[in-house]
């Protein structure tokens, strides 16, 4: 079985080797697909250097393109394309850590989506704010009400995915290009009958780098998921 951890980057040069790195540890059928929109620091550099060492590790160097939401989709869609069994979505800054991979991929054994949760029993976040966790625990109350999500965590990038799901939940139609392509994702798993399980991690604030979250993203992402629970699935 290919496992493969798929990673949206932007400016992660101080993440990333350590980061692959541990993933790789994970075992032999452990491979990851990074996916960088040409970040300045040079994070695209240091993954086409791993690439060339290692057959396992593999780069989408987007030039033209910008934005979480069509990085996270074109990475999903080229791990499937290049065969992986399971996909493991996930963030480059150690919020989300390797070791919980497994966990994660065991679930697999009786759902299409796993998500990595903070809200469920054993769940938690470590280095964040009082609100900021606020904010964690009042967006994840709005969206399971307007999307009607059958997940607690549904602001959770660190995922894993069947290949059989990420072929049925229609990727190729999404639009999403900031934070909220996380749940319009989920809102397509959840409309081609995919099986979802919840496992709980804790949640780190980033190792090294800076954070591109503000309140204007926030915003900007609880008003698509409004707009997500009235538009029609596209075909």
């Amino acid at each position: 079985m290919r496992v493969m951890a798929m990673l949206p980057t932007y400016n992660e040069a101080e993440n990333i080797r350590p980061l692959l790195t541990e993933i790789l540890a994970l075992g032999p059928e452990y491979e990851a697909l990074v996916v960088d929109d040409h970040s300045p620091d040079g994070t695209w550099k240091i993954v086409e250097e791993m690439a060339q060492a290692d057959p396992r590790v593999h780069l989408v160097h987007r030039t033209a393109e910008r934005g979480r939401g069509s990085a996270g989709v074109a990475g999903l869609l080229e791990a499937a394309r290049l065969g992986a069994d399971l996909v493991v979505e996930m963030d480059a800054d150690f919020s989300h850590h390797p070791r919980h991979i497994p966990d994660l991929v065991k679930a697999e054994e009786r759902a299409d989506v796993v998500v990595g949760s903070r809200l469920v029993k054993g769940g938690g976040e470590r280095g964040r704010s009082l609100a900021r966790r606020f904010i964690t625990r009042f967006a994840n109350l709005y969206i399971r009400l307007v999307l009607w999500l059958p997940v607690r965590d549904c602001t959770s990038g660190f995922r894993v995915f069947r290949r059989s799901a990420l072929m049925a939940m229609g990727l190729e139609r999404m639009t999403s290009n900031g934070p909220a392509i996380v749940q319009e994702i989920l809102l397509g798993a959840r409309r081609a009958g995919c099986r979802f399980a919840e496992v709980p991690i804790l949640f780190e604030e980033r190792r090294a780098g800076r954070s591109t979250f503000n309140a204007k993203i926030m915003l900007a992402g609880l008003l698509a998921v409004l707009a997500f629970r009235f538009r029609r699935p596209r075909r």
